[in-house]
Parts: structure tokens; C-alpha cells; sequence
């Protein structure tokens, strides 16, 4: 999996391609956490090139969902397709989400 990070005042534009799994997760928490920590708000996490996520994927997802709320802020998920939409619906993370295509 690659990850791209790019920020602006609160934003944090994250664009992640490839499958995530178990270990990718581990990488991406740690580093939105610090971007959590570091009292960014605002998550846009692009999915566009995103094929596979697992369930350590999707928690790291709801984790810093979860994290960004307490601080009054959000994480939302843009370009969800295919397997990786699936799963959201499957799930009902579509509904805690803020989603966009």
C-alpha cells in the first residue's frame, strides 16, 4: 500500500493506493494518529485507488473516526469503490462515515 499525506490549516488529505492490510493498518494509524494529536481536525481519507481493505484497515478507520470526534472534528471517506464500498455498506460504516464519490 502507498500512502500520501498532504495538510493544509486543519485539513489532513490523506490518498492511499493498493490493498491494506493488517500491517499497512498498523503504519496508517500511526501516522494519522499523530496527525490527530497534533490538533488536525479535518480527515479526507481518498480511497480512489484502493482495492482490498481488511478489518484492521477498517478499524484504523473507525479509530481515528473516534479520535477526530473528540477533538469536534470528522473523517470523511472520498471515492469508495467496488470491494472497498462493499464492505462499507456491508458493515454500515457508509453511515458513520461522511462519504463522498
Amino acid at each position: 500500500m502507498e500512502i500520501s499525506i498532504s495538510t493544509n490549516t486543519e485539513e489532513v488529505i490523506v490518498t492511499l493506493v493498493g490493498s491494506i492490510y493488517v500491517e499497512d493498518a498498523a503504519v496508517l494509524r500511526e501516522k494519522l494518529i499523530a496527525f490527530v494529536e497534533s490538533e488536525y481536525k479535518q480527515f479526507f481519507i481518498k480511497l480512489h485507488g484502493v482495492d482490498y481493505i481488511d478489518s484492521s484497515g477498517l478499524g484504523v478507520l473507525v479509530a481515528i473516526q473516534k479520535k477526530a470526534l473528540q477533538k469536534n472534528g470528522s473523517v470523511t471517506l472520498v471515492g469508495a469503490k467496488g470491494v472497498v464500498k462493499e464492505l462499507l455498506e456491508l458493515t454500515r460504516l457508509n453511515q458513520v462515515f461522511r462519504m463522498q464519490s
